[in-house]
């Protein structure tokens, strides 16, 4: 079931954003100009397929290879990049994250891209966006509401990571296991930003922008309901689709890497140019 929200009407895009691609230089729209080179950037261990880029951004405590099945579905249609949100070097924070995601785009010569963004990744994504909307083709948010609103699961996964897990899939259990292995202090870091930080004022600014955006979601998410993910989709002047299947049998928060295929035909409904045939 597929319906179009109507909340703010499209303007031309943000003039605070800019990108200078001799220098490598970006305006964070705050007055603060970021050489891309002074900057880490984010392993990349998913890169399929060519033509028109499409960044996959994971969930919480997730990893790229968790996604690897939708990436080989992508990259028949397009090039599909999926970097490492949480392997980064000493303290996780978004604005040392989203810089080190500019970076890497421009590292891999991703000038245009077309945004994916599951749960956590949403955050990052809207963040993206948001400073720099020229660089976007269209965004997918996947059960994510990329505000604090959403935050109940990085709550529910500090204080009761035993009882998240029994909800998980084996694939989302092996991939969150990893992570907390490899990087514990970046999760802590990255679930403590989402405690404290608020992003509906961005929102608003990607629908001003005029930037085509979709949301996807589970009909039976166990996580965040529809009725908020209705309500950002009304935010971002966005597209709102509750994912169907045959035999109406429930799909459940992770079907993005759990269920590839059926994802990957909803995808097709949209008609994301950077699918198109």
């Amino acid at each position: 079931m597929r319906e179009q929200l109507t909340a703010v009407q499209p303007v031309e895009p943000l003039t605070g954003s800019c990108r200078v691609v001799a220098g490598h230089e970006y305006d964070t729209g705050h007055g603060v100009l970021l050489d891309s080179g002074t900057v880490n950037e984010l392993a990349v261990p998913v890169d399929r397929g060519e033509g028109p880029s499409v960044v996959l951004l994971h969930g919480y405590a997730m990893r790229p290879a968790t996604y690897g099945r939708l990436a080989d579905l992508l990259a028949r249609r397009c090039r599909v990049v999926i970097p490492d949100l949480f392997d980064v070097r000493g303290r996780w924070s978004y604005p040392s994250v989203l810089d080190a995601f500019t970076a890497t785009l421009d590292r891999l010569e991703l000038d245009k891209v077309t945004l994916l963004g599951h749960s956590f990744g949403g955050g990052i994504e809207l963040g993206f966006a948001t400073r720099f909307p020229g660089r976007v083709v269209e965004l997918v948010f996947s059960d994510t509401l990329a505000s604090s609103r959403e935050w109940s699961l990085a709550d529910e996964t500090m204080r009761h990571p035993i009882r998240l897990l029994r909800l998980a899939t084996p694939r989302a259990t092996a991939a969150f296991a990893r992570s907390w292995i490899a990087h514990p202090r970046q999760l802590v870091n990255a679930a403590w930003w989402g405690f404290t930080s608020g992003r509906e004022s961005a929102s608003e600014a990607v629908a001003r922008a005029g930037i085509p955006a979709h949301v996807l979601w589970a009909n039976r998410d166990s996580i965040l309901s529809q009725d908020d993910g209705r309500r950002f989709a009304w935010e971002l002047n966005a597209s709102f689709t509750v994912a169907s299947s045959a035999h109406r049998r429930p799909i459940d928060h992770d079907w993005m890497f759990q269920d590839p295929g059926l994802f990957f035909e909803h995808l097709e409904e949209l008609k994301l140019n950077a699918l198109a045939p």
